[in-house]
């Protein structure tokens, strides 16, 4: 089978050994920005912009981002089982790490050096979201209606706190109306 035919059409196996990849790889926000350079950069599994589209209904859908994007992926190559492959490549291994740590934090929560793994990792996971930002960013955000919707929610929901429903009530008709595409006339 030919390089480019395993990629488009990876096993059970290569996706969940591919989002486990990904869940040891990454983590908090830095997620999505670590997805996108595995399925679109590593993998050549989605072109940026589908990978974009994808991420994108994956936020905006309830549940978890990720497990959104591992069921999105793996029915998109393998139906329901690549779904569940997915999902599982994702999310086992990391279950298993975080009960671990669990127990650890909570039997050593107290020690001052633990307090400063902690802040570090928090500053670790925001760097990661806004290289995510700047990435996605540079291929969303050309034009101005694209900047105003983009400094909108940012207001809204980043700087006000306002609640995502809400926020997205308000700015995806106004999104979707700009974005439709406009039929020509003859």
């Amino acid at each position: 089978m030919s390089e480019t035919m395993r990629r488009a059409n990876p096993s059970l196996l290569e996706l969940a050994l591919t989002f486990n990849h990904i869940a040891l790889a990454s983590f908090g926000g830095g997620l999505s920005a670590w997805s996108r350079e595995v399925i679109v950069v590593e993998k050549g599994w989605m072109a940026e912009e589908e990978f974009l589209s994808a991420i994108t209904m994956c936020r905006i859908l309830p549940g978890a981002n990720q497990v959104n994007l591992a069921v999105f992926v793996g029915a998109r190559f393998r139906g329901v089982l690549g779904a569940i492959a997915a999902v599982i490549g994702l999310s086992f291994v990391p279950v298993i790490i975080i009960l671990g740590l669990g127990y650890a934090y909570f039997e050593f929560h107290h020690l001052p050096a633990l307090q400063n793994v902690l802040r570090g990792a928090a500053a670790a996971a925001v760097a990661l979201t806004l290289a995510m930002a700047i990435k996605t960013g540079r291929k969303c955000l050309r034009g101005m209606i694209p900047l105003l919707l983009f400094g909108a929610i940012f207001v809204m929901n980043g700087l006000f706190r306002w609640h995502l429903l809400p926020c997205l009530a308000l700015l995806a008709p106004l999104s979707l109306v700009w974005g439709w595409p406009k039929s020509e006339k003859p």
